[in-house]
């Protein structure tokens, strides 16, 4: 199936905002086996969007238009998609009763040009949108069958895969039992972990299993997409090669499918009623606002310290004998992770301490990060260089740290490294 996303709006094609949709669409059909073809973007113009989806109608299967459904005048997709068509449009009496009632329970009046939303081409299937007053529909132009989705992305990915999955699939042919396996790694580059991976495609002789990869610092997810009769017939076959993967990635597997390094460090803890202060400097309190929000992080975590110069924890650790202006050193982060523990009553200490390198913010910018984990039987310790400006080191230094937290957790030593001649 030749699939065509349109995404539609002034702000998108002059950069004002970042493209997320497209991105976040094109994975989601890659994850069940529907690849793209085209890409386009196009501004709020009669005339051109007019082109687009006449072009598209012709050369496509199917095609997923995104935005334009709103309540403004230049909310054109309805419109245009009727123009496209050769049809007129109406009032869709269902979808302006839920909006009436979307502004009555927020107790709210509608406003009149609210009604446009409910304006849709005739002999247009109504898409379902739960959250928000942008009707998605579905409607054929030229040989394709074509996806209207709201801009708004949390409506859009609610339809998307609800909705427009489900029937691109049941139009392609392709077997609907589909499962996406997903690993998450840390500390190795996509290169190398597509090297480590070599051939394990190969073990379902069939090629119903496909491997593939994302990057998005600091983490690599490994993918696995398995096609079958049935979950059965799915779970056969994917049982030897996540194995392999497992086997082959090691220890920097840190979570899997829908789990968080976060989620993971939280349930180890958790496991052992155990309790978590950390301390960051530079990193903007990072580790602390991905650890704190989680449920049951009300029963672990202590106490979060964010200073921007190391130096301010000497009087709130009680450290002033302590040398911690740069350079710093491993007796220093130790004793910091040490005191961190005890003034916080917590059975872990996590901390990370970062020196930057002094020049411009750019590529070959970066800083050395320190960091003690601290029990009440050890201190474990380590030292790591990030390169890449200031962003990627504050990401990477706190992806690190719970990285080493994780690891000790799991009985695993926090520094570790794959030699893939032996593996």
């Amino acid at each position: 199936m030749r699939i065509e996303i349109i995404c539609t709006g002034d702000e998108v094609l002059t950069g004002k905002i970042v493209n997320t949709n497209f991105s976040y669409m094109a994975q989601k059909l890659e994850d069940v086996g529907l690849s793209v073809h085209w890409g386009t973007t196009v501004g709020d113009d009669r005339d051109s969007l007019l082109q687009a989806f006449l072009h598209a109608g012709g050369r496509a299967d199917a095609v997923i238009v995104n935005g334009g459904l709103g309540p403004t005048v230049d909310d054109l997709s309805q419109e245009v998609a009727a123009q496209a068509a050769g049809v007129g449009l109406e009032l869709h009496e269902e979808w302006l009763a839920r909006m009436e009632d979307f502004f009555s329970r927020r107790a709210r009046n509608m406003p009149p040009n609210n009604r446009k939303q409910a304006m849709l081409p005739v002999g247009a299937e109504m898409l379902d949108n739960p959250i928000g007053t942008a009707c998605g529909f579905a409607m054929d132009i030229g040989r394709a069958r074509f996806f209207f989705t709201p801009g708004v992305p949390r409506e859009l990915r609610r339809m998307l895969e609800e909705q427009i999955i489900p029937r691109l699939l049941a139009r392609s042919g392709v077997p609907t039992a589909i499962h996406l396996k997903r690993f998450h790694s840390y500390g190795l580059g996509e290169s190398h972990v597509d090297q480590l991976l070599t051939g394990v495609e190969e073990m379902v002789p069939d090629g119903s299993v496909k491997l593939g990869f994302r990057a998005h610092y600091p983490q690599i997810e490994t993918k696995l997409t398995v096609r079958g009769t049935d979950a059965d017939d799915i779970q056969r076959k994917l049982a030897p090669v996540q194995a392999e993967v497992r086997k082959r990635l090691g220890n920097f597997i840190l979570a899997e499918d829908d789990q968080s390094l976060e989620g993971v460090v939280l349930a180890g803890l958790l496991e052992r009623k155990g309790s978590l202060a950390v301390v960051e400097t530079f990193t903007g309190g990072q580790i602390a606002v991905r650890l704190a929000p989680l449920p049951g992080a009300e029963h672990v975590f202590r106490r979060g310290i964010v200073v921007r110069d190391a130096t301010q924890l000497h009087g709130m650790l009680g450290l002033e004998d302590v040398h911690l202006a740069s350079p710093l050193t491993q007796e220093a982060t130790e004793a910091v992770a040490r005191a961190a523990r005890e003034r916080c009553d917590a059975t872990h200490a996590l901390v990370v301490l970062i020196e930057l390198d002094d020049g411009p913010d750019r590529i070959d910018f970066g800083g050395t990060i320190w960091i003690g984990i601290a029990t009440s039987e050890e201190v474990a310790f380590r030292r790591s260089r990030v390169l890449g400006g200031r962003e990627w080191v504050r990401l990477g230094a706190a992806e690190l740290a719970l990285d080493c937290l994780r690891r000790l957790l799991h009985g695993v030593p926090v520094v570790e490294r794959i030699d893939f001649e032996k593996t």
